[in-house]
Order: structure tokens, then C-alpha cells, then sequence
């Protein structure tokens, strides 16, 4: 049986944070840092790795050393946003800031070209998902247009948590995982890189030989080790994904089970026992070898509370307490949470937020609670069309900052009749991560007894049949407003807000 501290390191959208596990599963130390994300152009968004991701990944390394206090770290494992794109050079550096995920939405016209060259059906057929703001490969050929003396120097392409990998212990590894989700370039079930695709979309890139989060693939090089305070000869893993990692820190690790993380985006994670490829949601490998997962994102949900919190003044304490007194239904407000366009089931970058049965009579609350209403709408939403594919949510867990005050679980169970659980511990993907790299250095991982549950939200019978006569009307409003929006869109971009 394997001893010895294990070090869990994530770099979110916003902001990074680490944990530091005993082998029982106890959090011993915790540690956070925000950074800024960029947003060069409309549509862009941006990290810059050293600048953000290993200036975070040294501080928080740092902090959990510190705390370890001379005790054996036995094992790291590190995740990240993504799937990102990331072009560096033969030694790793970054040539431009990492294009991020589905969030960037700069390749529009690159996601047409290659699903007319490739074919939809055989897209999803071989990859699992349909091409979108989410895929890699299309963000690959416009780097090749837009950016040529680039792309004309890239020799790697990493990822965040592949980029922390490569500088710990010099490996070009990529987790099947991750891999899965740089469509179309990627076998889901061959398990393997489709290279004929990825040789059509990034031509002379050497992709990175493929492993699992659950697989040591390095160790912590010399120069790391003086850089970070590692110790030398550190086992570290394969990495991955920061959702998928999030997923294992709360136990979704058998078939049916699903995550929803509230967070700046809303994610679903569902472990499936096979793939199940379908149109409007990603189907990708799962964080344990030989697994697939069902994957559902809205654009923004968080990220649409901070800028209402932002706009109309106060805390978000106040503002859930106010949203809290005011009935479903929003006193007859209805929101649509695409205020940066949507990713799943729509693929719609062009969808903008509507606010629609607005009068003088309305409050801060009443919007607030209309928030909290149309992101729950849009789960919805993507819980349905899980089901038309073939999966089934057994048992949803959920996980982020937008679970505490009670309000938004609340809400979201409400509105799909779903029961939610939520987790002792919500540090997140970190903890996922010091789990995985638990397995991978053979420790046993019980996972219900490191992160067990401590509250189950059930629905509300009269407040569901309320919210399911304004569901029909939430799904009504976007194709209603779609033409509108597209035009709004347009005049956006053209005028660069």
C-alpha cells in the first residue's frame, strides 16, 4: 500500500487552486489565487500560460509544501480548462497565449469548412461530437490562416494541465480524455489519435503520445524541482481536464451518475458504460481507462450572477436572501442565459441573453431569481436531450461555488424535478486531482468516504408544475428571438462589443 501526502493542483477559468491529502482522504491544506483571463477581440479568449498557469502552479506548489512540512509527497496530479490550444515551440514555450474552450468562438467559419469537408454524421460518428466553439480543430486551422508564422513554428501542442506536465518532468503526454475532446481529431472508439484528420486540420504538428489521468507518466525533473520545492523524482500523472477531474472529487464514477457544476459556465459530466455519440452534446473518453462520458455545457451562469451583482450593487448574500422572498416564476420574468452566445444542446454562438416580461414593477430580486430560473431552464434542457441519447442521470451530485446559500440548487431541482446531492468537501477538481494521483501510485481510493455526501435537495411538486408551464415558454423564446438576436449578434461584432 502506497504512503505518502498526495498534491492536487487545478488552473480554473478565474482562478487556480491546490490541495495537499493525507492517504485517508483528509484535506491537510488548501490554497487559492485569482488571475485575470483576456479578452483581446470579441469572441476571444485567452490565458497566458507562464503568466497565469505556472506563475499560479509555483505559488501554490510553494504554499502546499510548505504545509506538507517535511512530510513524504508521494504523488501529484495536475487538471486545467480545456480543451485549450496551446502552440509551443520544440522546448514547450508558449508561442501566443493559450486559445481556450468553447468560450472562444473565433473559428466559426474553420467549424463550417471542416464539417463540410469531413461530413457531420461521419464527425460524430468517429469522434463523438459535432464540431463547435468547444472543438480544438477548428481553432488549429484558423491559427494556420490567421496566424501563419505561428503555426509555422509550432512543434507541441499542449493543453493546461499538459503544459504543467511537460515543465514538471519534460513529457509530451496528452490524457485520452483530452484528447477526446480535440475534435475531429481524436478516435473515440479506437481510443487513439484519428491522424488522418488531425494531419487535415494541423498538418506537420506531432501530437503527444496519449495515457490516462489515472497513469504516472513522469517524474519531477531537476530543474522543476529547484524551481517549484518539489522533491525530485515526484510521480506525476497523465493530468486532465479540470471538469472531468471535479467529477472524480465527488465519486460520479459509475454509469448514471452525473455532475453539475455551478460555476462561470454550467457543466454536466454523466459516467456512460459505451458511447452514445449525439449532435447537441459531447461524447468524450472518461478519466478512468476504458470509460466514456456525456457532457453538456451552458456559456455562462455564474458568470451572468457576478455581472447582474455587479450592475444592480450589493452582495450575493443580499441578493440570494432578496431572490429567496420573490415566487417562481420571477412575478413573471423569463430569461434566456446566452450572454455569450450558447454551447450545448444549441451550438449557437450568435444566441444572446433576453430578458423578456420586464416592467417598472420589477426588482433586483426579481431579476436576480429570473437569473438563477434561465440557467436552471438550460439544464434542463440539456438533461433532455441526455435522455433522447440514451443516458439516464441514476444520481446527480452538485458541486461549485454556486451551491452555497441553497437558493440556486434549489432552484435547479425544482425546475427538473431532479434530486441534487451535495458533497462534504467542494474545493473541486484539486481534490479529484490528489485522488487520481492517489490511484496512480496504487493507493486503494475509497471516493464515497473521502468526499461523502452531506445534504440531498429535493424538488418542490408545486414550484416544478409552476416552472414547467414556463419551461415550454423559455424553450419557445429563443427560436422566437433567433433572428433578432442573430442580427444583434452581427452588429456586435461588427462594432466590437
Amino acid at each position: 500500500m502506497a504512503s505518502g501526502l498526495l498534491l492536487g493542483i487545478d488552473i480554473g477559468t478565474s482562478s487556480s487552486k491546490g490541495v495537499l491529502v493525507d492517504p485517508s482522504g483528509t484535506v491537510l491544506a488548501r490554497a487559492s489565487r485569482p488571475h485575470e483571463t483576456s479578452f483581446p477581440r470579441p469572441g476571444w479568449v485567452e490565458h497566458d500560460a507562464d503568466a497565469v498557469w505556472w506563475k499560479d502552479f509555483l505559488a501554490l506548489s510553494a504554499e502546499l509544501v510548505k504545509a506538507a512540512d517535511g512530510r513524504e509527497i508521494a504523488g501529484l496530479a495536475v487538471s486545467g480548462i480545456g480543451p485549450v490550444l496551446l502552440p509551443a515551440d520544440g522546448e514547450g514555450r508558449p508561442l501566443r497565449p493559450a486559445i481556450l474552450y468553447g468560450v472562444d468562438t473565433r473559428a466559426g467559419v474553420e467549424i463550417v469548412e471542416l464539417t463540410d469537408e469531413l461530413g457531420a454524421e461521419s464527425i460524430v460518428e468517429r469522434s463523438g461530437t459535432s464540431l463547435s466553439s468547444q472543438a480544438v480543430g477548428p481553432k488549429w486551422r484558423w491559427l494556420a490562416k490567421h496566424e501563419p508564422e505561428v503555426f509555422a513554428r509550432t512543434e507541441l501542442f499542449l493543453m493546461a494541465s499538459s503544459y504543467l506536465v511537460h515543465r514538471l518532468t519534460g513529457e509530451y503526454v496528452l490524457d485520452h480524455h483530452s484528447a477526446s475532446q480535440c475534435d475531429p481529431m481524436y478516435d473515440l472508439r479506437a481510443a487513439d489519435w484519428a491522424r488522418d484528420w488531425a494531419e487535415l486540420v494541423a498538418p506537420g504538428i506531432a501530437l503527444p503520445r496519449l495515457a490516462w489521468p489515472t497513469e504516472v507518466v513522469g517524474t519531477v525533473s531537476a530543474n522543476a524541482a529547484a524551481e517549484t520545492g518539489l522533491p525530485v523524482g515526484l510521480p506525476v500523472t497523465a493530468g486532465t481536464v479540470d471538469a472531468w477531474a471535479e467529477a472524480v472529487s465527488v465519486g460520479v464514477t459509475e454509469p448514471g451518475d452525473t455532475m453539475a457544476m455551478y460555476g462561470t459556465t454550467m457543466f454536466l459530466v454523466q459516467v456512460l458504460s459505451g458511447p452514445r455519440p449525439h449532435p447537441g452534446l459531447w461524447t468524450t473518453r472518461g478519466a478512468f481507462p476504458g470509460t466514456y462520458s456525456l457532457a453538456a455545457g451552458m456559456a455562462t451562469s455564474g458568470a451572468i450572477t457576478e455581472w447582474l451583482r455587479d450592475l444592480v450593487g450589493g452582495d450575493f448574500a443580499d441578493l440570494v436572501r432578496e431572490a429567496a422572498e420573490v415566487p417562481a416564476g420571477s412575478r413573471g420574468l423569463l430569461m434566456l442565459p446566452y450572454f455569450a452566445g450558447e454551447r450545448t444542446p444549441l451550438f449557437d454562438p450568435d444566441a444572446r441573453g433576453v430578458l423578456a416580461g420586464l416592467t417598472t414593477g420589477h426588482g433586483r430580486a426579481d431579476i436576480y431569481r429570473a437569473a438563477l430560473e434561465g440557467i436552471a431552464y438550460g439544464v434542463r434542457h440539456n438533461f433532455e436531450v441526455m435522455r433522447a441519447s440514451g443516458g439516464t442521470a441514476k444520481r446527480v451530485v452538485a458541486v461549485g461555488g454556486g451551491t452555497q446559500g441553497g437558493l440556486w440548487t434549489q432552484i435547479l431541482s425544482d425546475v427538473t424535478g431532479v434530486p441534487q446531492q451535495i458533497p462534504a468537501e467542494t474545493i473541486g477538481a484539486a481534490l479529484g486531482d490528489a485522488m487520481l494521483a492517489g490511484v496512480a501510485i496504487g493507493l486503494d481510493v475509497d471516493f464515497a468516504a473521502w468526499n461523502p455526501v452531506r445534504q440531498t435537495v429535493h424538488p418542490n411538486p408545486d414550484r416544478t408544475a409552476v416552472y414547467d408551464e414556463f419551461y415550454t415558454h423559455y424553450r419557445a423564446l429563443y427560436t422566437s428571438t433567433m433572428d433578432t438576436a442573430h442580427f444583434l449578434a452581427r452588429r456586435q461584432h461588427e462594432s466590437g462589443a
